[in-house]
């Protein structure tokens, strides 16, 4: 008998750096998203008493979900700025409001290390509350310039469209 056995139904945890994130039903990938801040999601709970009983019972109350930051290198791709355009468009100095494409989907897929969707989530009804289009610029430094979108959310769920495949 071998002193270190190997468990052929281990399943190594997916690596985080490995994902792509979608706007709306878009089969494309949003462009060089190299961040996605954590979806998180918060019950409050409501403690209460009933006759007859000494100890204080738990409920669940609202469930909030947590703003959800997308970043990326500066690239042509404009896909940040159309949406956080939604809010609010300058026209030519004043503000304007379009609220047609305010709120979207968006799909968000864990990838294994063969680049196959292993885990999806889908945001509902997201808007951009955020964008920064230029960080700091810095002529001393040898930093990328990032762009930011920070979405608002009203849930998530996981996507039954994205399903493990098998090795073989």
């Amino acid at each position: 008998m071998a002193i270190f056995a190997v468990n052929t139904s281990r399943y190594d945890p997916y690596k985080s750096y490995r994902f792509l994130v979608f706007f709306g039903t878009n089969t494309t990938p949003v462009a060089a998203v190299s961040k996605v801040t954590a979806l998180k999601r918060v019950s409050d709970v409501i403690e209460y008493k009933e006759g007859g009983y000494n100890i204080i019972l738990k409920g669940l109350g609202r469930t909030k979900y947590d703003p959800i930051t997308l970043e990326r290198g500066v690239t042509q791709d404009i896909d940040f700025i159309t949406w956080a355009d939604a809010t609010q468009k300058l026209d030519q100095g004043h503000p304007t409001t379009s609220l047609a494409n305010l709120r979207r989907e968006i799909r968000i897929q864990l990838l294994n290390e063969a680049g196959q969707a292993v885990h999806g989530y889908i945001v509902h009804r997201c808007w951009v509350s955020e964008y920064q289009a230029l960080p700091d610029l810095d002529a001393g430094a040898s930093a990328i310039a990032l762009e930011h979108i920070k979405l608002e959310n009203e849930g998530w769920e996981v996507d039954p469209s994205v399903v493990e495949v098998p090795e073989t």
